[in-house]
């Protein structure tokens, strides 16, 4: 017994240090939260008489919930899937991008499912982006963009208290 207890020792002493820098704590998106921003998405968009297709995706760009109203094609779909992408790589609005990075735009829009137009905008918790939502089928971006943010105006209370 008494030789194990040197040996353990050594073994104790032999491991790595754990450093705090070692571990990431992130926040996640549940699918509850995708789902009634979505839904929220789409009804602020009916009320206005838009037929929408809305994606929102988690902090890796992963879709989480895809909804298309009746009328919604399958090119609304794949432009609010790209917008949601937009907004994954740069951390903030689509539209922002577009204005901000206007220099560049041709070529971000080479990147697969990636495409730099408004309508796609950040889900933030305590200033770091947990995913994106982005819309198409409202008859311009900036009301693209005004459902998106109305989806996520439903669940500002939610997003503001979370911990």
């Amino acid at each position: 017994m008494h030789r194990i207890w040197p040996g353990l020792l050594l073994l104790i002493l032999a491991m790595p240090a754990v450093r705090a820098t070692d571990v990431v704590n992130v926040k996640l998106m549940t699918l509850d939260l995708a789902v009634d921003i979505a839904q929220g998405a789409i009804e602020a968009c009916r009320k206005d008489g838009y037929q929408i297709s809305v994606v929102v995706v988690d902090r890796s760009g992963r879709t989480q919930v895809l909804m298309r109203d009746v009328f919604a094609n399958q090119y609304m779909t794949q432009l609010a899937q790209a917008k949601a992408n937009a907004v994954v790589l740069s951390n903030t609005s689509s539209s922002a991008l577009r204005k901000n990075r206007a220099d560049i735009a041709a070529e971000l829009n080479l990147l697969d499912d990636l495409l730099v137009l408004d309508g796609g905008l950040p889900v933030t918790v305590a200033g770091s982006m947990i995913g994106a939502v982005g819309v198409s089928g409202a008859p311009g971006g900036d009301l693209d963009e005004a459902c998106a943010q109305r989806g996520i105006d439903g669940v500002q209370e939610r997003l503001d208290f979370a911990d």
